[in-house]
C-alpha cells in the first residue's frame, strides 16, 4: 500500500485529536504515531481495527489519496440510500440536536445476572444524519474474560422518542435495537427506555430488557468514561440513584428467549 501513511493522515485529520483515535480504537498512541510516521506497517488486525472505525474497508487505505478522501466523505453502505429503511433517519433532526454528545449506558443483561451492564455511546452529527457510536469493555477475571465491543449505528426522533439501531462491528456481527425518552419533555440528562439485543454468553439468544442512558456532556474526560465501563452490581455506589431505582424496580425484569426453544 504506496499510499498508507498519507492515507492515515488524512484520516487523522478528520478527527478531534489522535489520542482519542487511540482510545476508541484501543491502540496504543506510541505504536500508532509509527504507522502514521512510516517506521512500521500496522498489522492486518490493527488496520482491519482502524478501517471499522472509520467505516471503510482496509483495500481503501491503498487508494490514492484524492479517492480515498472521496470515500471517506462517503462510505459504501452497500444500500440504495433512497430506500425507505434509510428514509426513516433523522427523523426530527431539531429536536435530535439537542441530545448530541456522550452518554454513560445502563442496562441489565442475562449474560451478567443480578449485574447492571455500564457501558458508553456517542451521539453525532455528520452529514445530516446522527451517527450512534458506543463501546462496551467487559472484564471477568474470575473466568479469564476480557470483552471489548464497538457499536456503530444510527439514530432517528419521532414523536419524542429516539430511536437506535446499532450494528457490533467485526466479522461476527449482530445487530441491536434501543428506544429512549427523555423523563420528561424537556429533561436532557437522563433518557429511559428498551434495548434488546443478543446475549454473548448464553449461546447468542435474544433478550430485551430496560435501558438508560444518562447524559455526560460533548467534551468529557474520555478515559474515566471508558474508565466506568464493566458489569456492576446494583448496590454499587458507582450507580447513580435514578439508574439504580430504575433498573432494579422489581417491573425492570430481563425478557430472554428460552435455551430449549
Amino acid at each position: 500500500m504506496p499510499y498508507l501513511v498519507e492515507n492515515l493522515k488524512i484520516a487523522c485529520a478528520t478527527q478531534r485529536s489522535i489520542s482519542q483515535l487511540c482510545r476508541a480504537i484501543n491502540i496504543n498512541r506510541q505504536q500508532f504515531n509509527r504507522y502514521i510516521n512510516g517506521q512500521t506497517r500496522p498489522s492486518a488486525h490493527n488496520l482491519a481495527r482502524i478501517a471499522n472505525y472509520f467505516d471503510l474497508d482496509t483495500a481503501d487505505f491503498g487508494l490514492a489519496p484524492k479517492h480515498f478522501r472521496e470515500r471517506l466523505r462517503k462510505p459504501t453502505l452497500g444500500l440504495d440510500e433512497s430506500s425507505e429503511l434509510l428514509k426513516g433517519f433523522p427523523g426530527n433532526l431539531t429536536a435530535l440536536r439537542r441530545h448530541i454528545g456522550y452518554f454513560q449506558t445502563y442496562h441489565r443483561s442475562p449474560s451478567w445476572p443480578g449485574m447492571v451492564v455500564c457501558s458508553c455511546s456517542r451521539l453525532i452529527e455528520q452529514r445530516g444524519l446522527v451517527h450512534v457510536k458506543s463501546m462496551e469493555r467487559l472484564r471477568d477475571p474470575g473466568n479469564g474474560i476480557q470483552q471489548f465491543s464497538k457499536y456503530v449505528g444510527l439514530a432517528a426522533f419521532y414523536r419524542n422518542r429516539i430511536f437506535i439501531t446499532e450494528r457490533v462491528v467485526g466479522p461476527n456481527s449482530m445487530l441491536s435495537q434501543t428506544i429512549l425518552l427523555p423523563f420528561d419533555q424537556y429533561q436532557r440528562v437522563y433518557l429511559r427506555g428498551t434495548t434488546m439485543g443478543i446475549s454473548w454468553r448464553r449461546e447468542n439468544l435474544p433478550y430485551a430488557s430496560r435501558m438508560i442512558w444518562r447524559y455526560v456532556g460533548v467534551e468529557p474526560d474520555l478515559r474515566e468514561l471508558l474508565a466506568r465501563c464493566g458489569p456492576l452490581p446494583l448496590t454499587s455506589r458507582h450507580l447513580p440513584p435514578t439508574v439504580r431505582s430504575f433498573l432494579a424496580d422489581p417491573a425492570a425484569e430481563v425478557y430472554a428467549m428460552p435455551a430449549e426453544y
